[in-house]
């Protein structure tokens, strides 16, 4: 009995206007910088038309993206509230690839932008199994107090603040009368440095609290010391990584990649001691990335920042399969390692359109 699960962040699924560029040009569009814009109410529907172009392009690049996936389960990350995903899910997954996802689940989180997890599931597995979503929890209300995972390291957070800065979203499902639990997240995105700090450090202990909260999470619903024969997967964009690829060089010379094992990560919470495996590794270690971070010519890299984390007992059930990358809705800006070049969709851009900055993640798991 195969299933086909999938996790995507796909990149402000909104259904709302963000306009804060005329009073902050630091948030304002390149291409607006163009023209001569008298008034913010002159700049607000000139962004709303941008906006509205743009997103339908990226939204059928995006839709590519998840049909060439075929899950039966796709979780996804930045999603702005059932409407959006409705939308979307209707307009452009039914009615313009035929992929239409019947069961919906969101619950608004702890985003201060609003975005969200969610999950859509088919009613049924491509070999005709049920699938059933038996129960759906949010632990988005969960402080560092109510685990005691607080740390020095959190200030200025505080203990009584909540863990997730957006949600871990467990579901509860039955395959084909057989169960299977996942748990849905989207860690702290890496943010600007502080106090001496790069973005990636100086947010390194909310990700580590995170991750031991999901952790605790998983043993608290199946025991500690038992969840090696339970049959679960923790999906999401979890905003780090274990290992980088750095580019080096430049268009006219060439490119180099160079691998890069990073000292920490809030990975190692959950794969360290073998609570969960993350099967991208069965592929080559130049081919597991699923977002390129460009900040410059002196800070390029490609890295894996979306994850499908099974169980030791769904890892041994399926340790030949191969998690696939999605990586034909990715810009042209994106630099990839020899060998490794798709065809993109039509209409892709050199930054945009595109089906998102990060690749979607697929594999069929036996469960």
């Amino acid at each position: 009995m195969s299933l086909r699960l999938a996790t995507f962040n796909v990149e402000n699924l909104m259904s709302r206007f963000e306009s804060v560029g005329f009073r902050n040009q630091t948030r304002q569009d390149r291409v607006l910088r163009l023209f001569n814009i008298r008034s913010e109410a002159e700049y607000q529907r000139l962004e709303e038309a941008r906006t509205i172009a743009l997103t339908d392009d990226a939204r059928q690049q995006s839709a590519l993206a998840i049909a060439d996936a075929d899950a039966d389960i796709l979780c996804l990350q930045e999603v702005d509230n059932m409407e959006a995903l409705q939308a979307f899910e209707y307009g452009y997954l039914f009615k313009m690839v035929g992929n239409g996802y019947r069961q919906q689940y969101l619950i608004e989180g702890n985003d201060k932008r609003g975005i969200d997890v969610a999950v859509l599931m088919r009613e049924q597995t491509l070999d005709g199994q049920k699938i059933e979503c038996v129960d759906v929890r949010s632990h988005a209300g969960a402080t560092y107090r109510d685990f005691d995972i607080y740390v020095p390291e959190l200030a200025p957070l505080l203990p009584d603040d909540r863990i997730f800065k957006r949600d871990c979203l467990e579901l509860d499902l039955r395959i084909g009368g057989r169960p299977l639990t996942l748990f849905v997240v989207h860690f702290k995105s890496m943010g600007p440095g502080r106090d001496g700090l790069d973005g990636r450090s100086s947010t390194m202990p909310v990700r580590v609290a995170e991750a031991k909260a999901v952790r605790r999470i998983i043993e608290d619903r199946f025991g500690t010391g038992n969840t090696a024969n339970k049959h679960f997967a923790i999906c999401g964009d979890m905003n780090d990584y274990q290992e980088k690829l750095v580019v080096e060089g430049d268009r006219r010379n060439g490119y180099a990649f160079r691998r890069v094992v990073e000292d920490r990560s809030a990975l190692d919470v959950l794969t360290k001691d073998g609570f969960v495996e993350n099967p991208m590794l069965l592929r080559p270690d130049d081919d597991r990335w699923t977002l390129y971070h460009n900040m410059g010519p002196d800070d390029r890299h490609l890295c894996q920042l979306d994850y499908i984390l099974l169980s030791p007992a769904l890892a041994r059930r399926n340790h030949t399969r191969v998690p696939e990358v999605i990586r034909s809705g990715q810009p042209y800006r994106t630099i990839f390692p020899p060998g490794q070049a798709v065809d993109r969709y039509p209409r892709i851009g050199w930054d945009r359109p595109k089906a998102s900055d990060h690749c979607p993640v697929v594999m069929t798991l036996d469960v």
